[in-house]
């Protein structure tokens, strides 16, 4: 029976958005594989790790047939890639193989039972429905991910805490040594509601939003969340636990800041970390009144030192920060200028950009 007939870009784009959460090596051996079901010429492809799932259709249906299997996702989306980019293909089914055909190229892969495959339940219902342009929502994400844990045993520090609060969208991350925060205001108003996406879930929307004003529907309920946008479908679990109160971390009434060129900041912290090992990434800063001196050095004494000016005329302040932190912050800002705002040499940094109030970042010293 046949499956499928369309062009290669019109069935490589659905496997493209799917295939991005399946793991190549799982306990479930039927997890590497996607679900691809057929009603006429409507055809969906769902691919699930049990913790994500993501649905996308497309209308490359052949015959008019109802049909459903799975097959190896990772090696359909490598013969596609590897097809000439002209030309139809075709998929079809027969006797537990799939069949994929282009010109005078065939392959057979084993597929199995569309009924084994294990779905994400979704929730029945949900407590708070977002409606933001996508790039707004991918904006937030950019702003905020960077800070997120890897792998640490606060599994709850494992993924961003998204907050829709009145009219505002807030998303937060935080791995404990340095937290960023940024928030977008909607002309919708909602209940106060608070809940952790995992990491692997924030970075695969990454991925699939788009820089466009095409709108995604954000659904949060007790045990998971729903985006709806184009013509695909994400349902992630929630991580469970509490998220720290960002609003105690972030630092209010420093006396000391400055503002500075962005660009010329990350140049010079990119030459300092030259001179940093793997194993020790502290740069030490000596901000004094027009001056703020960045310098490095490693376990062969070898030394990196770099002198900026600055508009500053409050105290003197001799700190240590792992110089990683404040490259992803600048990295991850377009504008020209930030502000930095210090304490004293025990006490985090305040990273902000002026005259915009919906960013912060906060970082701790490290000693040197």
């Amino acid at each position: 029976m046949q499956l499928v007939k369309t062009q290669r870009d019109t069935l490589l784009r659905p496997l493209q958005i799917v295939s991005g959460i399946v793991e190549r090596r799982h306990t479930l051996p039927i997890l590497a594989n996607i679900l691809i079901r057929k009603d006429g010429e409507k055809v969906s492809f769902l691919s699930t790790d049990i913790e994500v799932q993501i649905t996308t259709h497309a209308n490359v249906g052949s015959g008019g047939e109802v049909a459903a299997t799975t097959v190896a996702a990772r090696k359909l989306l490598d013969i596609l890639r590897a097809l000439p980019d002209s030309g139809d293909v075709a998929l079809s089914l027969a006797n537990k193989r799939m069949t994929v055909q282009s010109g005078k190229s065939r392959f057979a892969l084993q597929t199995l039972a569309a009924e084994e495959f294990p779905t994400v339940a979704q929730a029945e219902h949900f407590n708070a429905k977002v409606t933001l342009p996508q790039k707004t929502l991918k904006h937030l994400f950019n702003m905020v991910h960077f800070a997120m844990a890897q792998q640490d045993i606060r599994y709850y520090l494992n993924g961003l805490l998204l907050v829709v609060d009145g009219k505002n969208v807030i998303a937060v991350a935080t791995d404990g040594h340095r937290l960023a925060f940024c928030q977008v205001e909607t002309e919708q108003d909602f209940q106060r509601q608070e809940v952790i996406i995992p990491r692997k879930t924030i970075l695969e929307l990454q991925r699939l939003l788009e820089d466009s004003d095409d709108t995604v529907d954000l659904e949060i309920a007790n045990n998971q969340v729903k985006l709806t946008f184009a013509d695909i479908e994400l349902i992630s679990k929630l991580v469970e636990g509490k998220f720290p109160d960002y609003t105690r971390v972030i630092p209010k009434g420093y006396k000391n800041n400055f503002t500075i060129d962005r660009q010329t900041l990350l140049h010079s912290l990119q030459r300092a970390a030259i001179m940093t090992s793997d194993k020790f990434k502290g740069v030490r800063c000596i901000i004094s009144p027009g001056s703020l001196k960045i310098s490095s050095t490693n376990a062969d004494q070898e030394e990196a030192v770099e002198e900026l000016e600055i508009d500053y005329g409050g105290d003197s302040v001799d700190i240590g920060f792992n110089v990683t932190y404040l490259l992803d912050v600048l990295n991850n800002l377009k504008g020209d200028n930030i502000n930095i705002a210090l304490g004293d040499a025990n006490s985090s940094a305040l990273i902000t950009v002026p005259d915009n109030a919906d960013f912060k970042y906060v970082v701790m010293p490290m000693r040197i």
